[in-house]
Order: structure tokens, then C-alpha cells, then sequence
């Protein structure tokens, strides 16, 4: 797709970024020779990737990369939505789930390239508690697991598997009841996730049958973990078949609402916010363009 105007955003603490400032360097060496018309702007502190998109809306671009991961993806995409202005990703955080689940290339150059054979897919977005997801929004244990996982200095798949094993630990599954229309369902949930798209990242596929432009929001409850049903679970999570199980409550459509007992934490795509007892899930339908491959 040549001729589009473009910029990076970044940030410099997502994922192998902190640690790899070759990837950096290898991002700003493919802009060199391929597009030296490209700006690359770093995000200073928390929400500022929305600003920074918002800006290069405004000044006429087409195109918008996120160059991090599924929380840098989330920021930028929140200016984007439902304007002309194209999403483009340069994953390279702890998950890259959405990357993942489009088939997007985790390698930058290859990922830049896309510029050139890639074209645009309009997606879906995901709202939990009014705030737009567009992978994972959730509650439960993983909300918590993602609370732990922001404070590290040092994240990656490593880091998230250790905060997870220590949190298991001394977690309490929770009490909720998930609405859809006019059924109730009472569970004892260990991890209740909505999925735009089908995994956290890594391959991990708490919504194997999830689609981003499908116009549902697709649910995931799974009954409390202990050492007999672990095992399997993890292994299910891991090859694509967590909705083979018949314990694991699995819902798909446009609007859930889910009430607990007390508010807590709720994360979407990674960033925890508290909210209250109950939470509302909604679906915006192909409201955001996002340079994709080819199908």
C-alpha cells in the first residue's frame, strides 16, 4: 500500500523493548532505507500513546503503527476507532495477541513490510465498563495476575508464568453471576474472560472460536483450579481446545453483564482498572482498520 502516510509510536518499557534496543535500532534501520518519511514518536508516561495518536490523526495519517505490545496496541486504538486512520502493529510485548490472532509477523521488519503487501481488515471492539478492549477483557484471577504483572521492571513470558504459579497460590476462586438476555448463570469462577479475539498472546486461547469481526464478544468461564484439573486445563488453554470442556462455561453475543458480590479489578488487554460489582461487556461491530496480511 504505497504512498501512506504514516507514524510509529512506541513505547520504550513494552515487553523485549526495555531489554532489546537492537529492535529498536532495527525498526529505525528499515525506515531508513524503506520510508525515511516515517516519524517514530516514544510515549512518555501512561495514556500518552492515545495522545500521540489522536495528533497524527489529525495530521492526515493513514497509518498509525503501535510498536509494543497489546497494552501500547489498546492505547493507540482507542484514538483510532472509528475514524479513517488505518492500526498498524510492530509487536514485540509479552502476549501479542491480537498480532498473533491476525497473523501479523512478530518480526519488526517483516511487520513493516506489510506496508507494501498487507491490506486493511476491519475489526471489532470490545467494551468492558465502557472502557474498549479489543483482545481480552477480564475478571477474576486474571485480572489480578495482570495487576501483579504491571509493577515488574522486567516482563515476557518468563515473567508472567512465575506471577501466575505465585499467585495460584493464594488465590479464592469468586462467586458470579453472568446475564446474557434473559439467562442467569451462577458460577464458582477461578477465571472469567471476553474475548474479541481468541488469546492472550503466546498462544494461549481462552476463546478458541473467537473472531474480531464477527460482532460478538465470546465468554470463558473456568471452574476453580486445583492440582487434578490443572494439568489438563493448561494443556486445552495451550492447543486450542479449552472449548472441549464441559466445566469451563463457554457463551457467545453482543452484551453480558457479570455481578459479584464486590467490586474488584478488571483488566482489557492487560490494563487493570477497578470497577464495580457489576460489569457490563458490549460489542462496537468493525469499527477499526487494521493493516493485516493478505488473505
Amino acid at each position: 500500500m504505497p504512498g501512506l502516510k504514516a507514524r510509529i509510536i512506541y513505547n520504550p518499557n513494552s515487553g523485549f523493548l526495555s531489554s532489546h534496543p537492537a529492535l529498536l535500532a532495527s525498526v529505525r534501520a528499515w525506515i531508513g532505507t524503506h520510508r525515511p518519511d516515517i516519524a517514530i514518536a516514544p510515549t512518555e508516561r501512561r495514556h500518552h500513546a492515545t495522545e500521540l495518536a489522536r495528533q497524527a490523526v489529525a495530521d492526515g495519517c493513514d497509518l498509525v503503527f503501535a510498536f509494543g505490545g497489546d497494552g501500547t496496541m489498546n492505547e493507540v486504538a482507542q484514538a483510532l476507532l472509528g475514524t479513517p486512520t488505518m492500526l498498524g502493529l510492530i509487536p514485540c510485548g509479552s502476549g501479542n495477541g491480537l498480532a498473533r490472532h491476525l497473523g501479523i509477523p512478530l518480526h519488526a521488519p517483516a511487520a513493516l513490510a506489510l506496508l507494501s503487501t498487507g491490506k486493511p481488515r476491519t475489526i471489532d471492539a470490545g467494551y468492558a465498563d465502557g472502557r474498549p478492549f479489543f483482545v481480552i477483557s477480564g475478571l477474576g484471577f486474571e485480572a489480578e495476575i495482570a495487576r501483579r504483572f504491571n509493577l515488574l521492571t522486567r516482563r515476557g513470558l518468563p515473567g508472567y508464568i512465575a506471577t501466575g504459579i505465585r499467585g495460584w497460590w493464594g488465590y479464592r476462586p469468586q462467586d458470579y453471576v453472568i446475564v446474557q438476555d434473559s439467562d442467569r448463570h451462577a458460577r464458582s469462577v477461578f477465571t472469567l474472560a471476553i474475548g474479541n479475539s481468541s488469546q492472550y498472546g503466546n498462544n494461549a486461547q481462552i476463546a478458541p472460536r473467537a473472531l474480531v469481526d464477527d460482532g460478538l464478544l465470546d465468554l470463558a468461564a473456568v471452574p476453580p483450579v486445583n492440582l487434578i484439573n490443572g494439568p489438563p486445563l493448561l494443556t486445552r488453554l495451550f492447543n486450542g481446545t479449552l472449548d472441549r470442556r464441559s466445566d469451563v462455561l463457554q457463551l457467545r453475543g453482543a452484551r453480558f453483564t457479570v455481578e459479584r458480590v464486590a467490586p474488584g479489578p478488571l483488566h482489557t488487554d492487560g490494563e487493570v482498572h477497578e470497577a464495580g460489582p457489576r460489569v457490563d461487556f458490549t460489542i462496537r461491530p468493525r469499527c477499526l482498520q487494521v493493516l493485516a496480511p493478505a488473505v
